[in-house]
């Protein structure tokens, strides 16, 4: 456990630039996009949060020395009273995992008409900031059809901060109006250059299949453009070293006899996969063995063993459909907060014996959280906060695109 932490902070330490760029965070949840935008370079000068749990947690986390982030300036406020004149120096980057749950599958999609929908609450700190670039997130569920228009209309928010929605102005009219100035093609003040997409956290080494929609916007007088980074890993890959190679198993030390049998489908894959591009450059998506392979079997009541108090058992976890658990020999399926019922009713494990809950430990390494940071509140809590965050390793991968890109523009 100790070597796997201190292997980490090293990797982590040596990716850490010289020089950190201003960032802000909005709607920071337990910290894995603040963290991993961290580790990519970014100097928070304010973390926005207004949950006390999940600044419990922040703030626990930042007696770790080994995280190096006690000087995050922390606030435990609503963003819609927030004061940004208090913000210090021009701001490189504002990023924010938006609140999902008006857009979440899993909700009640209410979207625009939920009281929780914060993106005018981010359009109006881009308006105020002034960042060079802005960094969204949210759940997949906001690109389905039914949110289209909205879509749209934050797109073009993000695109004209400075037009705002006038006093009484529903938000269909202001889109109207939006779309017509933005086919006007002749914009002035402030506006930004707006691209968006979908990353699966899994083509990035987290041991996790979530896909979320993901926003960046650069401001337009840098000059400078910007794309997503392509994925470092893949499925492929992983198929490739199972059933291709036999590297995986070998890797975690299973026999021939306890391996999977080769189907007739898998073995045409693997056919096609022998001279793919895509087994030789790309590393092979991690799974949940690959993730928890130096855990301990957890403990049946909580206890103050290794690792951090949070490796114990919560009973009661049982199979339904939908509800089937994770395979231990593939990324695991989304992580999620829990709208009823016990949070994190799906984050289960399945093996030989049927399902269990995954741990508070296990369920942090596989949203890419590093061991030394721990989650000091319930069960409950703290997988309701580990299932609405953003993989530590994904954010660290847009971060550090954000960065070479805002770099080239401060250089121009």
């Amino acid at each position: 456990m100790r070597n796997r932490e201190r292997d980490s902070t090293q990797k982590q330490a040596e990716a850490f630039p010289e020089q950190a760029l201003a960032s802000v965070e909005l709607f920071a949840g337990a910290g894995g996009l603040a963290l991993g935008l961290h580790y990519s370079g970014f100097e928070h000068r304010a973390v926005l949060e207004w949950d006390r749990h999940a600044c419990e947690t922040i703030r626990g986390n930042q007696s770790q020395a080994r995280l190096d982030i006690a000087k995050w300036p922390l606030f435990e406020a609503d963003v819609r009273g927030f004061d940004y004149s208090s913000v210090r120096g021009p701001v490189d980057l504002l990023a924010g995992g938006v609140p999902c749950q008006p857009f979440s599958i899993g909700g009640k999609h209410l979207g625009h008409r939920d009281r929780r929908n914060m993106f005018p609450e981010m359009i109006r700190a881009v308006r105020e900031l002034k960042p060079r670039a802005v960094l969204v997130e949210n759940v997949r569920g906001l690109t389905r059809p039914a949110f289209l228009k909205y879509f749209s209309y934050i797109e073009l928010m993000l695109t004209y901060p400075d037009l705002q929605g006038r006093e009484g102005e529903n938000w269909l009219d202001h889109l109207g109006r939006l779309e017509r100035y933005h086919t006007q093609g002749k914009p002035d003040g402030l506006h930004y250059q707006v691209v968006h997409t979908v990353l699966n956290a899994a083509d990035f080494g987290v041991p996790q299949r979530r896909e979320r929609v993901f926003f960046v916007a650069i401001r337009s007088d840098l000059g400078v453009g910007f794309s997503f980074p392509g994925p470092s890993h893949s499925g492929e890959a992983l198929l490739w070293q199972q059933f291709g190679t036999g590297e995986y198993w070998e890797r975690h030390e299973i026999p021939a006899h306890k391996r999977p049998t080769l189907s007739p489908n898998v073995r045409t894959r693997i056919d096609r996969l022998r001279d793919s591009f895509l087994t030789q450059w790309r590393r092979p998506w991690r799974t949940v063995r690959d993730a928890l392979r130096d855990l301990p079997e957890p403990s049946t009541e909580r206890t103050t063993t290794e690792p951090g108090m949070t490796h114990f058992q919560i009973p009661g976890a049982r199979a339904y459909t939908g509800h089937t658990g994770s395979s231990l020999d593939m990324p695991a399926k989304t992580l999620k907060a829990g709208d009823h019922g016990v949070p994190g009713g799906e984050n289960m494990l399945a093996h030989a014996k049927g399902v269990r809950y995954f741990t508070i430990r296990e369920s942090a390494r596989l949203q890419s959280f590093p061991d030394a940071y721990i989650f000091p509140g319930s069960w409950t809590e703290s997988m309701r906060q580990l299932g609405n965050a953003v993989p530590v390793e994904l954010a660290r991968a847009i971060g550090l695109k954000l960065r070479t890109t805002l770099e080239t523009a401060i250089v121009r």
